[in-house]
């Protein structure tokens, strides 16, 4: 029986990540194996433990009160395992390694790809996983590494760094200008189409503050054909001529660069649309692996320069 026990190491290994994936598919992705050689595992576990570990559905597998325990009893010791292994791989050679990353839709597209790009010719042996989505995902529970996340809240239990400031601008075509007019006050929006943000069932207001007198805030009631949770979509709207939209900066810097958008009111400050800053944020660890540290570094580096470019 001593036999077996020791070849189940490999087996105990793939039910603690089960359990923290939720279910096959994405703890097979985790370990980079086959679902079904995940399933097998699993039910070879089960047949040499003697008792269900695992009940399972359709989208999902909950663990039993046996398998629970199990799992219980194995958390500490296998990430103190991962964190020894971690630390003899990572203490010099080449960075090598999977690291998983969640990132918000446009951001990702317009800003973030072409540096983890660039970053993985200078790293061959390292491999990205990016999943681009505008849900706030956990990042424990999910399996993922690091998160970049566009927000004015962050999570206590996380380890947050900035990686660049970001504004609020208000643009428009210059056709749609031309035909309707360049306003000059913010008060006149309401008198334009206006493409926005949805926030939830309340209706629309956009609101700002003058440089000269930032105590001071004036609201405006907007309205609009078009509205969307899609950044590149208001953008798209935009540029097909709809109407004023309200966008984070890294939406709109491309088309405002080539001349496909102009800045309105920009001696306005835009407030309480869209966050001030974007973070980079991972799981507090006792050990992260340098992968993970040197592409978080590297991104902060590249986009603080960035941020600082005439």
């Amino acid at each position: 029986m001593k036999a077996k026990t020791n070849a189940l190491w490999l087996h105990l290994h793939w039910l603690t990540v089960l359990a923290e994936q939720g279910n096959f598919t994405r703890a097979a992705e985790r370990l980079e194996v086959s679902k079904a050689a995940m399933s097998q595992k699993i039910k070879q576990l089960e047949t040499l433990a003697g008792v269900p570990l695992v009940q399972r559905t359709t989208r999902s597998v909950r663990l039993t009160e046996a398998g629970e325990k199990l799992v219980q009893a194995l958390r500490a010791p296998f990430a103190e395992i991962e964190q020894s292994f971690y630390a003899v791989r990572d203490s010099s050679g080449p960075l090598r390694g999977l690291i998983r990353i969640t990132a918000p839709v446009a951001f990702a597209r317009q800003q973030l790809q072409p540096h983890i790009r660039e970053f993985l010719r200078l790293h061959p042996q390292v491999r990205i996983q990016l999943e681009v989505t505008d849900r706030l995902i956990s990042l424990a529970s999910e399996g993922f590494d690091l998160a970049i996340r566009h927000s004015r809240t962050l999570p206590e239990t996380h380890v947050a760094q900035l990686l660049c400031d970001t504004r609020t601008l208000l643009v428009a075509s210059p056709g749609w200008l031309a035909a309707h007019g360049e306003p000059q006050h913010p008060s006149e929006l309401s008198r334009h189409d206006c493409l926005y943000y949805p926030r939830g069932t309340e209706p629309p207001r956009w609101r700002f503050s003058d440089a000269a007198q930032p105590q001071q805030e004036i609201v405006v009631n907007v309205s609009g054909p078009f509205a969307t949770n899609n950044s590149e979509s208001i953008r798209d709207a935009a540029l097909d001529g709809l109407g004023i939209a309200m966008l984070p900066d890294f939406s709109a810097r491309q088309a405002l660069e080539e001349g496909r958008l102009r800045q309105l009111l920009p001696q306005w400050r835009i407030n309480g649309a869209f966050a001030d800053h974007i973070w980079i944020v991972r799981p507090w660890a006792a050990r992260v692996p340098r992968a993970v540290t040197e592409l978080s570094r590297w991104l902060r580096q590249h986009f603080q320069l960035k941020n600082r470019a005439p």
